[in-house]
């Protein structure tokens, strides 16, 4: 599919290409986006090169992947990176980095919300995954904002940097946004309280 653009209040969200690249580049290079993404490190000029010249456009035309780059309108300040991966037809799992300059602002929350309303309006997707390794606690913080319903920890669930980490998940819904799911979902009933043993 063509890449598709999204506005928010605040952000012009916008596939990202070659004109992009040292903007990328030069964000990345921040230790806390290095920290806690699963993205190169050492992040080269060449894995934003492969970035913006390959993955992003490679992923909007065989729809596996839906990245946008987070823009200010006016300028075009780059203020962070937003992807929904396809993990099965209905299901994508949501990544995201802010910027270090424009980190605070609400942001993210607002991209995450629009990319969100935007998968379940137009792409079917009745449930996005949030995951993020135990400890990031910016990460959990825009979960939280977005609406996400915190599910758990999962044990070594994602590599980085060579090594087997636990990871926080959660899961967005349509519903979550008063849209309605592509398939019917019939929550599992609240669990009752056993008898207490002494």
């Amino acid at each position: 599919m063509e890449p598709v653009t999204l506005t928010t209040d605040r952000l012009l969200m916008r596939t990202v290409g070659p004109k992009d690249t040292d903007a990328v580049y030069e964000a990345v290079q921040d230790p806390d986006i290095l920290r806690w993404t699963t993205i190169p490190s050492p992040y080269l000029y060449e894995h934003a090169h492969s970035f913006t010249h390959q993955l992003v456009p490679e992923g909007w035309h065989n729809g596996s992947m839906f990245t946008w780059g987070l823009f200010l309108p006016e300028g075009e300040d780059l203020v962070g990176m937003l992807g929904l991966t396809m993990r099965s037809m209905s299901d994508a799992e949501i990544g995201f980095w802010g910027t270090k300059e424009h980190r605070g602002n609400g942001y993210i929350t607002e991209a995450v919300l629009a990319a969100s309303r935007w998968a379940f309006s137009h792409m079917a997707i009745d449930r996005v995954e949030w995951r993020a390794e135990v400890g990031n606690a910016p990460s959990r913080a825009v979960a939280e904002r977005t609406g996400f319903t915190l599910e758990g920890t999962l044990r070594s669930a994602i590599v980085h940097q060579g090594v087997r980490r636990d990871c926080w998940v959660g899961s967005f819904l349509p519903s979550d946004l008063g849209l309605p799911s592509t398939a019917p979902y019939l929550p599992a009933p609240p669990r009752k309280a056993g008898p207490s043993r002494p």
